[in-house]
Formats: structure tokens, sequence, C-alpha cells
């Protein structure tokens, strides 16, 4: 089956928000063994917008819309669809209660008269619940001269887009299929795309049923197994012998193979088994590996406190890193990196602490210190491992990179039983 993405929004087309949406729907859609051949971004005009769907649907078999849901004029994805599909514009009482405890929880906003747009659906259509927004989507079958349709229409905030297919569009899209499609993420941290990649060539080249498919990450790399089969327990037997040649070749380097698992989660998750304490102390960074520990519901088990050092002066008052260390080595060198991570356990009262200091750029680098250079320390009850990276990209890049290298750090610790 073909699947085609339309994106709409105006502000798309002027470049104002990125169209993150379309990577994520094609991604999710080729796990489930869907063929894209286009995508398109159309405005927020009728005319436009009926045209752009009206030859999606004429070469494609699904045809996924997001945004344009919204309660004002401009939102028009829904009414278009509807006079695409002959369909009539009905109040939907389910999604009308829904949009009224919605308000009720937000105590600061009030219902005004364009919200009960959103309560309006196209007649027969199967309505998806919105747990994190007031827009339901949709879903439209019907039959085009013998050949059945669908739209899907999502809303356009990721943060409702992706709960929603995840939940409700992924397992209907999987039911379209002759044969089901199921898959398996290995993540891997700790070893760059080329190596991985060598070292599943021969994997690659001969697969069937199951395939293999790596994805570089920053820092990463991903590796999904997908099988067809008529269920789940038989991918599960497809997939089982690929998945353990894996295990076997990557072993520790596999950090999970859950896929809604992040490395920092799993930091999190074998820091609180085994009962330590984290901080951290960060210097080009500048609060991101922070941020990355925070975003994991729970960490504040294990984390309470850190310290962004960013002037020799935050170092030397906030983590005692001796004057006379940075005047002779500079900030950015393992023994300034060393005595930040002993300097924030000690501040902290942690068992565990990571430090960064480096050169994200892109100005501030000399022959003998260039851009990218970082080093990274790990202090795990009283012994600081420091390690020299040398990193690549602008600088929002070299500073991604460096979190993903501290997490990474900190979890092979712990397989060394440093604890």
């Amino acid at each position: 089956m073909t699947v085609e993405f339309l994106s709409v929004g105006t502000e798309i087309l002027l470049g104002n928000i990125v169209n993150t949406n379309a990577a994520y729907l094609s991604e999710r859609c080729a796990a489930f063994g869907l063929s894209c051949y286009h995508q398109s971004v159309v405005g927020d005009n009728e005319e436009r917008l009926e045209g752009a769907l009206c030859l999606a649907l004429s070469r494609s078999d699904i045809v996924i819309l997001s945004g344009g849901l919204g309660p004002t004029k401009d939102d028009l994805t829904k009414e278009v669809t509807a006079k695409v599909f002959g369909r009539e514009l009905v109040e939907d009482a389910h999604t009308k209660e829904r949009i009224t405890e919605y308000f009720r929880r937000s105590q600061s906003r009030k219902i005004t008269d364009n919200n009960w747009k959103q309560a309006l659906v196209p007649e027969g259509a199967i309505v998806i619940d919105n747990d994190n927004g007031t827009a339901p989507g949709l879903i439209l079958e019907q039959d085009f001269d013998g050949e059945m349709k669908r739209a899907i229409l999502l809303p356009g905030p990721p943060n409702e887009l992706k709960p929603m297919f995840e939940k409700d569009i992924a397992p209907y899209l999987n039911a379209q299929q002759p044969e089901g499609i199921y898959s398996c993420m290995v993540k891997l941290c700790g070893i760059g795309e080329s190596r991985a990649e060598s070292m599943i060539t021969d994997l690659l080249k001969s697969q069937e049923n199951p395939t293999l498919a790596p994805y570089a990450k920053t820092g990463e790399v991903h590796l999904r197994v997908t099988a067809r089969a008529k269920d789940e327990k038989e991918a599960q037997q497809i997939m089982h012998p690929m998945l353990t040649e894996l295990r076997n070749r990557f072993g520790n380097l596999i950090y999970t193979e859950e896929e809604d698992v992040t490395l920092e989660e799993m930091v999190v998750r074998l820091l609180a088994g085994k009962h330590m304490t984290v901080t951290t102390a960060e210097s080009c960074t500048g609060g991101r590996l922070a941020g990355r520990i925070m975003n994991v519901s729970g960490a504040s088990d294990v984390y309470s406190e850190g310290y962004i050092t960013y002037s020799n002066e935050a170092k030397h008052k906030l983590l005692g890193v001796k004057k006379e260390t940075l005047e002779k080595y500079s900030a950015v060198s393992p023994q300034t990196a060393e005595e930040m991570a002993r300097g924030a356990a000690l501040a902290a009262e942690a068992d565990v602490a990571l430090s960064v200091t480096g050169i994200a750029g892109p100005g501030g680098g000399t022959p003998e210190k260039p851009v990218g250079l970082v080093y990274i320390g790990c202090y795990v009850n009283g012994n600081v491992r420091v390690e020299e990276c040398h990193f690549n990209g602008n600088r929002d890049k070299v500073r991604d990179s460096a979190v993903v290298k501290a997490l990474t750090i900190l979890r092979e610790q712990i397989w060394d039983g440093v604890f």
C-alpha cells in the first residue's frame, strides 16, 4: 500500500516552523511496510488544499494530513476533506464533552465560541481522541471508483500528533496490511555509525524477512528489525534469530531494546537501581546535560542539583577548581574536568558526578585546542575517569554530542562495575 503526507500550514511554507512531522511520519510508516512516493506542503488556502488532497488521493491509498484542525477560520483541513469525500459536518457529542473537560481542567482559559468548531466532524468519520489538546484526529474511508481510499487527519503540534499516532493510528495502519508489520528497535551507544554498519554488513546483504535497517542519531546508532507476519507471536519468532545475533555482536553496547526508552532514561534507571545519586558540572554544554536527565520522569530520585560554571571564576567559586589549575592548564583540560567532577560531587554530596568542559565554537579554538575539543569527567565513589573527545559540526552539534558522550561514559562505568 502507498501512503502520502500532506502538511498543511502557511507557517511551514514561510519557514516559520520546521516540518518535523513529515520526517516522523515517514519513518514510522516505513516501519509498517508502507511505500511513500510523495510528500507535499500546502498553505491555508481552500482551493489549493482541495487540489493537493485530490491529487494525493488519485495516486496513493492513504493520505495523512497534519495541521489545520484548529478553531480559527484559516484552519480548513477538516472542512476541505469533508468536501472532497462528500460528507456533511456534524457535531460529535463525545468530542464536545472532551473539549468541555479540557477547558475545565485549564482553569486559566475559557471556552470561546470558535472552540466548538473542533467538535464538528465529517459524517461517518472515525474520531480519534486527542489526549493532549482539543482537536480530535479523524479517519475517513471511502470507495472512489472501485478503489478504497483513506484520509487520516492529525493535529499539527508534534506533542499532539505523535502520541495520537502511536496510540491509535499505528494499530490502524498495521491492520490495513495483508500481513502485519512488527518491529523491534535495538539502540546502541559508544559506537559510531560506520563501525556499527561494518559489523552487520553481512546481515544487511542477506536480509529478507526480517529486515534490518540502521539509523544514525547524535552519539547513537539505532537498528530496527522488522518482520512481516500474521500476528505478533509469529513476528517475534521470525525476529528472534536476528535479535540474538545482534546481541552477540554488540553486547553491552546495546543500552535498550525498548523503542520509547532514551539513553538518559536508562542511565536514571541504572542509578536508581544502585541507589546512587548524580550531579552535573557543565561549562560548554550550558545545562543541556542536566536538562536531558531532568527530562526523565522520576529523575528527582537520583538528581537534586547541578552546576553551570561557564567562567573560570564560577568553576573556582562553586566547584573549588584551583586557580593554579586554571592558570597552568586552562579551563579546557583534563585537570580542570577532573576537579570539576570532584568539586561537584562534594558540593552536591552526590555519589556520581559528570563534568563537561570544552570549546563548542565557532570561535575560541587554537591549533593546540581546536573547536570541538571537549573533556568529560566522570566521578564515581572517589575515582575520576576523564576522557578527551573531538566532535565535529556546528556549536549545537558539538554540545549535543558532548551530552550523549557524558551519558554513555556514565553508563559504561556502571557496566564496568565501578559501583
